[in-house]
C-alpha cells in the first residue's frame, strides 16, 4: 500500500505510518506535539510514564472543561493513544536500525496525526461512528558537532593518503649516484729522482 507522507524524507531518515488506528484524533494531536522535536529515547520513556499515570500530557487544544494537572495547566493521561503510537514509534526505530543508523542520535523529525475513514459501529438502535486516525512517523538522524568534526577529520584523512600514495607512484625518485674520476698519481720517488738529474746536468754544462 502507497502512502503519502506530508513531509520531506531525506536519506538519512526513517519513517512508519500507523492507517486507520482506533485512537481519538485530538487525543492523537497533543501526543504528537507532546514529542515532537524530542529525541527518540526521550519521547519512548515519556510515553510509558504517560501510560504508568507519573506524567500527563499537556492538552493546548480540545481541553474544555479539563482539570489542571501537576506542572502545567490542561492535561490528561491518554492510555490507548499512547500505547499506539508508541508501538509505533519503535517500529520506525526499528526501521532506523535496519538502514544502519545509530538509535542514540534519531530525533522525531515529524509527527502528525490525521483524520481516518468514516466507520459506525453496529447495533440494533443508534448507531456510533467509531474512532480513525491515521498516524506518521519520521525520524531524522541527526549528529552533535563533535562527532561530525571527528567524522570529517577521517575522511579528509582518507582522501589525503591515497592521494600521496599516488603522488609518490606517478613521480618515483631516483638518486643518481656521483662518478668520481681516479687520477693516477705519479711516484714521489721517480719525481725526485728526476730533478736531481736535471740539476746535475745543467752543472755539467756550466763547466
Amino acid at each position: 500500500m502507497s502512502y503519502k507522507y506530508s513531509a520531506r524524507i531525506g536519506k538519512n531518515c526513517a519513517k512508519a505510518v500507523g492507517i486507520a488506528l482506533p485512537i481519538s484524533r485530538k487525543q492523537s494531536v497533543m501526543i504528537c506535539k507532546f514529542i515532537r522535536n524530542k529525541n527518540v529515547q526521550l519521547a519512548k520513556k515519556q510515553l510509558a510514564d504517560v501510560i504508568l499515570k507519573k506524567r500527563a500530557v499537556p492538552f493546548t487544544r480540545f481541553n474544555d472543561d479539563m482539570g489542571h494537572k501537576a506542572g502545567m495547566a490542561a492535561g490528561r493521561y491518554p492510555v490507548k493513544a499512547c500505547q499506539h503510537i508508541l508501538a509505533l514509534l519503535e517500529s520506525a526505530e526499528a526501521n532506523a536500525q535496519f538502514k544502519g543508523f545509530s538509535t542514540a542520535d534519531l530525533v522525531v523529525m515529524h509527527v502528525s496525526a490525521q483524520k481516518g475513514p468514516d466507520s459506525w459501529r453496529y447495533g440494533r438502535h443508534i448507531r456510533r461512528q467509531a474512532k480513525r486516525t491515521h498516524v506518521e512517523i519520521v525520524l531524522e538522524e541527526k549528529k552533535t558537532a563533535k562527532k561530525e568534526k571527528a567524522v570529517k577529520k577521517k575522511a579528509e584523512q582518507k582522501e589525503t593518503k591515497p592521494a600521496e600514495a599516488v603522488r609518490k607512484e606517478e613521480k618515483p625518485v631516483v638518486k643518481e649516484e656521483k662518478k668520481t674520476e681516479v687520477k693516477p698519481e705519479k711516484p714521489k720517488k721517480e719525481k725526485k729522482s728526476q730533478e736531481k738529474n736535471q740539476v746535475a746536468k745543467e752543472e755539467v754544462k756550466e763547466k
